[in-house]
């Protein structure tokens, strides 16, 4: 299966670039970018090393070759200032993220496509593709809060010392302010973590505000995310090459699921071949319902702020 990636030649798409290479999952990975010699730069450099690593073709290309491929990835933006939530991005990044929808759509994307989006604010661009894309709904898949979701995770388990892949607990809602931590259902190795010693209230309320800091904290430390991002886009990839039917936190448009119609954000979503498989509902605390809310409100508030 092919892949495209535009924008990859940013930290992003770069690091998501890698984790599919490492992967050795995909048949081909094509670099895309504006920066035309950056991103021949990435691709080159990501076959120099094929031979150590696997076997997945490496190319670069332009907007209408990436427009080709099976899974679109686009994680093209600008950056995200220290000082900047990640919705203050939609002023900068929307004509962009539509110029490419444009393209893509003239550069006429086979009908089974898919389309990843990775660029931030996530969730307002996951709805205005599936408004402008011309993709169908199932096929249009954000990023959502699995990056976040890994962040918590990983941070959990930092918190109780075990090894990381033994903490499962959901992060949903926007990628944003008002992302919301699921606990109701959070296990470590099955085992519930409600009532886990090491997890007070306090802890668990500077768990879930260092997971919300984390953009941030990466852009201050190191300029952004780039291997965790990288690995959650692979994830996602891998889950749909492979037709996994795995459950993920990532944005696709709802139309019922938790009672939420017409907005796009991360809910438990299962993912195949065909996309979006479905959202499975699982009972959440009222207070974590309510939560969700709030996020799909602040979500539609910002869109109709939108100048299009």
């Amino acid at each position: 299966m092919k892949v495209s990636i535009i924008g990859g030649a940013g930290r992003v798409g770069s690091s998501a670039a890698y984790a599919l290479q490492l992967g050795g999952i995909v048949s081909e990975i094509l670099v895309s970018d504006i920066a035309e010699d950056a991103a021949r730069g990435e691709a080159l450099d990501l076959l120099h090393g094929g031979a150590l690593l696997s076997d997945s073709r490496i190319e670069f290309g332009t907007i209408a070759d990436a427009a080709k491929a099976d899974i679109i990835i686009i994680t093209a933006g600008h950056r995200r200032k220290p000082d900047e939530s990640r919705l203050d991005l939609i002023n900068r990044n929307v004509a962009l993220f539509l110029s490419i929808l444009e393209q893509l759509s003239s550069a006429g994307p086979s009908a089974n496509a898919i389309l990843l989006v990775v660029s931030n604010p996530v969730d307002i661009l996951t709805h205005l593709a599936n408004q402008h894309g011309g993709f169908q709904p199932s096929r249009i898949i954000g990023l959502g809060t699995l990056l976040d979701t890994s962040r918590f995770c990983s941070l959990i388990a930092e918190e109780i010392k075990v090894a990381p892949t033994q903490v499962n607990a959901l992060i949903l809602g926007e990628h944003g302010d008002s992302m919301v931590a699921i606990w109701s259902s959070a296990t470590c190795n099955g085992l519930p973590l409600q009532k886990h010693p090491h997890l007070t209230q306090v802890a668990k309320n500077n768990l879930f505000e260092r997971t919300k800091r984390s953009g941030a904290e990466m852009i201050r430390l190191k300029g952004g995310a780039g291997w965790a991002v990288g690995a959650a886009v692979a994830t996602l990839a891998h889950a749909v090459v492979l037709d996994k039917k795995k459950i993920l936190p990532v944005s696709s448009m709802l139309q019922g699921a938790y009672g939420f119609r017409d907005i796009s954000m991360s809910v438990p979503t299962m993912i195949g071949s065909a996309g979006v498989c479905g959202h499975p509902e699982f009972e959440l605390w009222p207070r974590e319902l309510q939560a969700l809310r709030n996020s799909a409100n602040f979500l539609r508030e910002t869109i109709s702020k939108l100048t299009l």
